[in-house]
């Protein structure tokens, strides 16, 4: 299915939230959407893993990582996980790594920058709660779409 987020823009004025340009691609699939599923966590990928390793379903994975430029929230395993279970494509607001093997992999991935460190462990965070970042809300259940022009956000389904 192709689409261009600049055109879903146009057609449903009023009715899409559009997030500031403060993301780069990484991953090989440079459009992708599905509902968002949620995580809010702080420098610990441990939820990153249990939640990719659950069937994605086309789903996108939307992480508030308080922004942090101090770790990497992903790496080449947990997006092989990700393609691995279906999902869509993964929102980092902090930092991946790993991005040359990401970049080979069918997932979109958008994130602020590549970090070399590894996070700890904890597994502590929330998961399927709202998160705002870049300037707008994404809520569990909304749809994503994402593309070369930007990423959007729309209450329901607009494919």
């Amino acid at each position: 299915m192709t689409y261009a987020t600049s055109d879903l823009c146009d057609a449903h004025e009023g009715q899409v939230r559009v997030a500031a340009p403060i993301f780069r691609s990484f991953g090989g699939r440079t459009a992708f959407h599905g509902p968002i599923a949620t995580l809010k966590l702080f420098e610990d990928n441990g939820l990153v893993r249990q939640t990719l390793a659950t069937p994605g379903e086309g789903r996108v994975l939307v992480i508030d990582g308080g922004g942090s430029l101090r770790c990497a929230l992903l790496g080449d395993q947990l997006a092989q996980l990700a393609v691995d279970n279906g999902w869509s494509g993964v929102v980092v607001w902090g930092c991946i790594r790993d991005s040359a093997a990401i970049a080979r992999m069918n997932l979109g991935v958008l994130a602020l920058a590549t970090h070399p460190r590894k996070t700890e462990k904890k597994n502590l965070g929330e998961r399927d709660v709202p998160v705002s970042f870049a300037g707008i809300d994404f809520r569990p259940g909304e749809w994503l779409y994402a593309d070369a022009d930007g990423l959007i956000v729309a209450a329901k389904r607009l494919l």
